[in-house]
């Protein structure tokens, strides 16, 4: 459990987790998983769903890659977030989209406009440089 990071009580980010962490996180009383991992990523776990589902929690799958992350598509990963039961477990492969989405979602939950949250997870090097969002 060693990637695993709680951020507050509702959200918890991690990168690829096991079957056994996902066990550990239902009996935690975990509701939710959001995997933010697209299918053909090398190390995707294609039974997460089945088995996240068979543990009685709720589970979406948003593929976002960290070069596609645009207002657009971060404001369904937002909405997202914002319906799924908490507490909520998103992850990705490394856990660097995972705390860029939880981080400007909790920014912009705090007042901060989408544009002042995309600037601070670029300032905390959460987004490449190469990506340049025009918002």
């Amino acid at each position: 459990m060693d990637t695993i990071r709680k951020i507050n009580n509702e959200l918890t980010i991690a990168g690829q987790i096991s079957s056994e962490e996902l066990k550990k996180l239902a009996d935690e009383g975990y509701k939710s998983v959001l995997n933010l991992r697209s299918p053909d990523e090398i190390g995707f776990q294609s039974s997460e769903q089945f088995y996240t589902q068979l543990l009685g929690l709720h589970y979406a799958n948003l593929p976002i890659r960290i070069t596609e992350i645009n207002p657009s598509s971060t404001t369904q990963v937002f909405q997202t977030i914002s319906e799924l039961p908490k507490p909520t477990l998103i992850h990705c492969d490394s856990s660097v989209r995972a705390i860029a989405m939880v981080l400007m979602y909790l920014a912009t939950r705090q007042g901060m406009s989408l544009e002042q949250a995309f600037k601070q997870a670029e300032n905390l090097g959460l987004l490449d440089d190469a990506i340049k969002v025009k918002i």
